[in-house]
């Protein structure tokens, strides 16, 4: 059996819906404009949260957004770079690089945001990230797992874990900070988490996974574990309405 390819996936479902959109009421054409613009700077992603850990901070991700009719979306991605040109220009993009993922991504995300098939699509700000991590922590605790998984180094989120699990009930991976210890938790590699996902019964993963393309191998873990993923953040929101994927993201917009 061949390896699913779920961005490419996802984009087979969103040309689905742009062509029954045009069929029935005409509101969408390939030829309305899109804008990605550069990468945002931290305060324009997430504002001032108090804290000085978070990779976008630390300069080892951006935050992609594309504008379609007012409606914004967002990718957090290790690329940089901007775009300007028609939908249709984004939908022949090919999917082999780090930019052209998240650009397809973010566009997937504000048009459908505009056409009101999904909501949540752009980053919180400011105290968001705090309120998220108590509220994933809250709903953390009714799941009863055993252990739990990070896949992506949220900063809060792994901290609200730890609090309310203990560390040796948290395991996480980080693709640029394995090896390190946060929170008590050493960080797995991010390439290897082969570990977490015989030995969690939930795993919370990483939007961002989408963009980077690790999310096909993870979900193949998931699948061949039969363990329940969760994926957390903006980047997915498109990919998980399309594709039928469990998502929380309880304070974006």
């Amino acid at each position: 059996m061949s390896r699913r390819d779920l961005l490419l996936e996802a984009k087979c479902g969103f040309i689905a819906e742009l062509d029954a959109q045009s069929r029935d009421c005409g509101d969408v054409s390939l030829q309305d404009d899109v804008v990605v613009s550069r990468p945002l700077s931290a305060t324009e992603a997430i504002g001032n949260t108090g804290r000085d850990d978070f990779p976008i901070i630390k300069g080892k991700e951006v935050l992609m957004q594309a504008v379609y009719r007012g409606s914004a979306g967002q990718a957090f991605t290790a690329a940089k770079g901007g775009f300007r040109g028609t939908l249709g220009d984004v939908l022949e993009l090919p999917l082999c690089g780090s930019f052209e993922r998240a650009a397809l991504i973010a566009t997937m995300n504000a048009v459908l945001r505009h056409l009101g098939r999904i909501e949540k699509t752009v980053h919180c700000k400011d105290d968001g990230p705090k309120r998220c991590a108590a509220s994933f922590a809250d709903w953390i605790r009714e799941q009863q797992a055993e252990r739990v998984g990070l896949v992506g180094l949220q900063p809060a989120l792994l901290e609200a874990l730890v609090k309310t699990l203990g560390p040796e009930r948290v395991m996480a991976s980080d693709l640029a900070e394995a090896g390190s210890v946060r929170c008590h938790v050493k960080l797995l590699d991010g390439m290897k988490p082969q570990e977490m996902f015989e030995r969690c019964q939930l795993i919370l993963i990483s939007g961002s996974t989408l963009a980077n393309g690790t999310i096909d191998d993870l979900m193949e873990l998931a699948e061949s574990n039969n363990q329940r993923v969760v994926f957390y953040g903006t980047t997915v929101a498109g990919a998980a309405y399309l594709l039928g994927l469990d998502r929380m993201c309880p304070c974006s917009t």
